[in-house]
């Protein structure tokens, strides 16, 4: 199978060596998202949920771009620098998820790039 490369302006460029999504046959793999803005390429401002919001935003962009919704996201990995925010983070994802909700993975980090509070992951099968 081949490997088809996902990406959009609606989310931030990636600023290393990946890319924002692979796609090979029906499954999609998104690259971590850290709350960045895509037109200012900086971390938003706001605090937690700011940055809780905008993780998802960029998740939701890269995922359309791939033809597909949150709703088939089967499989998300939370990475957070203060696990205090865990229950902002459910609240938040209650917001942008249906259930049945995907299976999750909540891992407290020692830091994350560019000062991030959060970073996301996920897997999504079509």
């Amino acid at each position: 199978m081949s490997k088809q490369i996902i990406s959009t302006p609606k989310a931030p460029a990636a600023i290393g060596v990946y890319s924002q999504a692979v796609r090979v046959g029906n499954t999609i793999w998104v690259s971590g998202q850290i709350p960045l803005d895509p037109a200012t390429k900086e971390l938003v401002t706001g605090g937690i949920e700011a940055q809780v919001r905008q993780v998802f935003e960029n998740i939701k962009a890269i995922v359309g771009a791939a033809g597909a919704s949150l709703d088939e996201v089967v499989k998300a990995t939370v990475f957070l620098t203060n696990l205090s925010h865990f229950a902002l983070v459910n609240n938040i994802m209650a917001e942008y998820f249906r259930e049945p909700y995907p299976a999750r993975a909540a891992v407290g980090v020692a830091a994350l790039p560019r000062g991030a509070e959060i970073e996301v992951e996920c897997i999504v099968a079509l």
